[in-house]
């Protein structure tokens, strides 16, 4: 009679026997699993040069969170803004950032893009004045000039604004200054300035010993909006790089709140001229901003930003939201 092996002892002879049968084959999957994979490559186009809006996506880079998840990311700043969304349209960019109002505009456009995270999820446009200067209040600006960048959206926000202290566009000059929003004022070209950013162009106002008062949209009778948001092309739902993409940018910004100190030396050691007085100042007015769950999306605002651009003439048909706004969890 064959005695009894202990329980461990008998457990650890099939151990030996299995390990023994299927030596060849663990070798060969343990060298295999050594073998570092090559990291994939990801192109994503910025909606604009690096600046702390990007903190995120500039920190992951930098912290090698990308890398970690097997990616290669190249980040490529645009000449022009409005570069990015074609490009992704175009299958020559993997990801891009882009605005939730121009997203609306798009997808009316028929461009088979949809959006696929969120980066900041506040607005940041904002209606800017000199502290100093005799516009205290919305309704102060009747007969006044106003200068804006974009003609369309920021006109419409305007008229938005000034309607809900019983003015309308027609009340005010509009004047294009192109981007020179902060000279323009400054200069006294102006009066005001629409799509002024308000962590920006405010702590460049003061900076300059020239400090400005901003109206914000959303306190003004516009809907809230996500200001930058990450889109894709349709047909890339399915890549599971654009996943780990978006799970490193989460993981960045809890790095961003957990350890602001070693996120912003790791943003300013991007690129050489990130360290200034303004982007330090910007820094600590966008982190609040953040979305710290870039896949969540809240669907009902969407829907009613939608509703608003075509109640403003903005767009001349809705566009089933599912059709263009996703969320990857």
């Amino acid at each position: 009679m064959i005695p009894a092996l202990p329980r461990r002892s008998f457990l650890s002879g099939l151990g030996a026997i299995a390990a023994a049968a299927a030596g060849p084959a663990l070798a060969a999957d343990s060298a295999a699993k050594a073998k570092p994979q090559a990291p994939e490559r990801l192109r994503v186009m910025l909606d604009w040069f690096v600046n702390p809006d990007h903190a995120p996506i500039i920190v992951a880079q930098q912290r090698g969170f990308f890398r970690d998840a097997g990616l290669a990311v190249e980040l490529i700043a645009p000449a022009d803004p409005n570069a990015p969304p074609k490009l992704v349209a175009a299958k020559e960019a993997d990801i891009a950032l882009t605005y939730q109002p121009q997203l609306h505009l798009l997808a009316e456009g028929g461009l088979p893009i949809v959006r696929i995270g969120t980066l900041i999820e506040t607005p940041l446009n904002s209606l800017v004045v000199l502290k100093s200067g005799p516009v205290k209040e919305i309704a102060d600006l009747k007969g006044r000039k106003v200068g804006y960048s974009i003609s369309g959206f920021e006109d419409a926000l305007l008229g938005t604004m000034l309607q809900s202290h019983g003015l309308k566009l027609s009340d005010v000059t509009l004047i294009n200054v192109n981007f020179s929003l902060s000279p323009a004022l400054l200069s006294h070209q102006v009066d005001a300035v629409i799509g002024a950013f308000r962590n920006f162009e405010l702590n460049q106002m003061d900076i300059e010993k020239h400090p400005g008062r901003a109206f914000y949209p959303e306190e003004n009778g516009v809907p809230v909006y996500d200001e930058l948001i990450y889109i894709t092309h349709q047909q890339r739902l399915g890549d599971p790089r654009i996943r780990r993409f978006l799970d490193s940018v989460e993981r960045a910004g809890l790095f961003i709140v957990n350890h602001p100190k070693e996120a912003w030396a790791a943003f300013i050691s991007y690129e050489k001229g990130l360290n200034t007085e303004v982007n330090r100042r910007a820094w600590r007015d966008t982190l609040p901003r953040l979305a710290l769950r870039p896949l969540a999306v809240d669907r009902t605002r969407y829907v009613r930003f939608a509703e608003y651009l075509f109640k403003q003439n903005l767009i001349g048909r809705q566009v089933p939201i599912d059709r263009y706004v996703v969320s990857l969890n």
